[in-house]
């Protein structure tokens, strides 16, 4: 088990680990524990739900806009053509490009990039990335929004803070929400748009309590637990 410093000690010390708390209380618990990085840490959010990841009708996976975006800078890369790669390219896409991007990606591993959109056009191409770009989560889906013809709007979508969620094999999700800096009103309503766009998210096959428990955290400090059920009324009203 790894062992933690002084200051991770001293800011655990002030959260009550077995409470599930209100949402603002917990969010204010976390920024009240003092950080624990030279860095301004990110803030992360771990929701288990209930469902079966194994079973294709109880897969969770979509997008949200957070309100206040994620306080990091995203870089966007565009498969298009023509006018489209145009619009991608005044839209504000870090790299707009096509066959010569696909060879790049595939002769050097070249991956300088968070987020790649394409058009329906382009995925013959792309499609021949799958094996590097699939397991980073980096592979253009329709489902998601990233295989569009409007490009302009999903790189508009993406640089506001547009994040995608997908549930893991132990069917839980885990989003990056923001900033210690945003401060809890930012940080709050981040959160409960994402707990919005998940309660959407269940599938009809799910069964039983669907969001199942809640917790927060910082890059480097301790873990604070949501009241799921508070939590859900509030993304709710």
């Amino acid at each position: 088990m790894a062992k933690h410093g002084k200051r991770y000690r001293a800011a655990a010390a002030t959260i009550d680990r077995a409470r599930r708390h209100p949402l603002d209380d917990a969010i204010r618990a976390l920024l009240e524990a003092g950080g624990q990085a030279k860095f301004d840490e990110s803030v992360e959010v771990a929701v288990r739900l209930g469902v079966d990841p194994r079973q294709a009708d109880q897969n969770v996976r979509g997008t949200v806009v957070l309100p206040h975006g994620t306080g990091k800078s995203v870089r966007v890369l565009v498969f298009a053509k023509g006018e489209k790669a145009r619009e991608a390219q005044e839209a504000g896409a870090d790299h707009v490009g096509a066959e010569d991007l696909v060879k790049k990606i595939q002769d050097e591993q070249w991956l300088e990039f968070d987020t790649a959109i394409a058009t329906p056009d382009m995925m013959g191409q792309v499609g021949r990335l799958g094996k590097v770009l699939g397991p980073r989560g980096l592979m253009p889906n329709p489902k998601v929004g990233t295989v569009t013809f409007d490009v302009a709007k999903a790189v508009r979508d993406v640089k506001a803070g547009k994040v995608e969620f997908r549930v893991d094999k132990a069917g839980i999700v885990h989003v990056a929400v923001g900033k210690r800096s945003f401060g809890a009103p930012q940080l709050i309503d981040n959160v409960q748009a994402l707990l919005s766009s998940l309660v959407r998210a269940k599938p009809a096959a799910a069964k039983g309590q669907y969001v199942q428990s809640i917790a927060l955290a910082t890059t480097m400090g301790p873990s604070v637990r949501v009241d799921p059920l508070a939590a859900r009324a509030g993304a709710a009203a």
